[in-house]
């Protein structure tokens, strides 16, 4: 499959699942955003299945050299559990088995101890959530997997939004995901961005009516 199917395939999927909706919604930063994304509401075995082969497909696809996945709490957790499954039955990784670990909000004082789950920390590691909106996930994440002696080589999301924060009269020059990839030096892989969901919108006339909002949207607040 290649990597421009994939990233239309996961828009459809999302909309079939109900995850990408259009209309008008009143999102986190205050803004009214014509769609919105939950990637939480993949929340079943075989959506959750798919997913997961897709977000594999995309790490896949980007050619980047890594070593395991890690995720960061709480959604991180199924995402990074589920692509580790997905990567196993891999045809791109010829049975290669994709160690994988996660954290706990709290440390555990009983029993081994400690707030990593999983298999220990090493090599170039792949940070794994859903969206990147304030970074806060990242930064978390690139400390934890740098004080245990590794190195983060990416992150992989589902959905870039590509799109500015802060006030109308004050925009930041740059999006959440390209100040974390300037931040950290490391590549931030999506699924899909913004661009795909208009491309799938400019290629299906049932979903016409939605193409002059989100084209306005991204010319106000895109990057």
């Amino acid at each position: 499959m290649s990597d421009s199917h994939n990233r239309a395939d996961f828009v459809r999927f999302s909309l079939e699942q109900g995850v990408l909706r259009f209309g008008s919604f009143k999102v986190k930063s205050g803004r009214i955003s014509p769609y919105f994304f939950n990637a939480g509401l993949f929340n079943t075995g075989s959506t959750v299945g798919r997913l997961a082969q897709f977000y594999a497909q995309a790490l896949v696809d980007s050619g980047l050299e890594f070593d395991m996945l890690f995720g960061p709490a709480y959604k991180g957790i199924p995402l990074s559990t589920a692509t580790a499954v997905a990567l196993a039955g891999h045809p791109g990784l010829k049975g290669r088995d994709v160690p994988f670990s996660f954290n706990r909000k709290e440390a555990k004082d009983h029993g081994e101890g400690g707030t990593l789950v999983g298999a220990p920390l090493h090599g170039r590691v792949v940070i794994i959530d859903d969206v990147i909106t304030a970074g806060t996930s990242v930064r978390e994440s690139v400390e934890i997997i740098r004080q245990a002696g590794a190195e983060p080589a990416a992150v992989l999301i589902a959905l870039d939004r590509m799109e500015r924060a802060g006030a109308d009269d004050a925009l930041s020059p740059h999006s959440a995901v390209q100040e974390v990839a300037s931040r950290y030096d490391m590549p931030v892989i999506s699924i899909a961005s913004l661009d795909d969901i208009m491309s799938v919108l400019r290629d299906d006339a049932g979903l016409a009516e939605h193409r002059d909002a989100v084209a306005a949207y991204r010319g106000r607040y895109g990057v």
